[in-house]
C-alpha cells in the first residue's frame, strides 16, 4: 500500500540522521497514515487511508462533504477528485 494520503496527497520524504559527530545517513519520513470512517452526508460511511493532518482539516472543515465542495478541484487528488465528484452527483441527484 503507498504511502500518500488521499485527501491532501502527503507522502513519504527523506532526509538525514546526523550524529553528535555529523556524520549523516540517509532516512525517510513517514506520514502519519490512518485508516479512517468518515460520515458523508450524500454517500454514507466512506473509508479512506489519510493522514492525520488530513483529519483535522476535515473536521474544521465541517465534515467531507463540506470540504471537497469548499476546496478546488485544481489542490485535489486524484482521489479525492472522483469522491467530490460522487458527491456533486449524489447531492444533483437529492435536489
Amino acid at each position: 500500500m503507498a504511502r500518500r494520503c488521499m485527501i491532501t496527497g502527503k507522502q513519504v520524504m527523506s532526509g538525514n540522521n546526523v550524529s553528535h559527530a555529523n556524520n549523516k545517513t540517509r532516512r525517510r519520513f513517514l506520514p502519519n497514515m490512518q485508516v479512517v470512517s468518515f460520515a458523508s452526508e450524500t454517500l454514507g460511511t466512506v473509508r479512506l487511508r489519510v493522514s492525520t493532518r488530513a483529519i483535522r482539516t476535515i473536521e474544521i472543515n465541517g465534515g467531507l462533504d463540506a470540504f471537497l465542495l469548499s476546496m478546488r478541484s485544481s489542490k485535489l487528488t486524484r482521489d479525492a477528485l472522483l469522491l467530490k465528484q460522487r458527491i456533486e452527483k449524489s447531492a444533483a441527484l437529492r435536489a
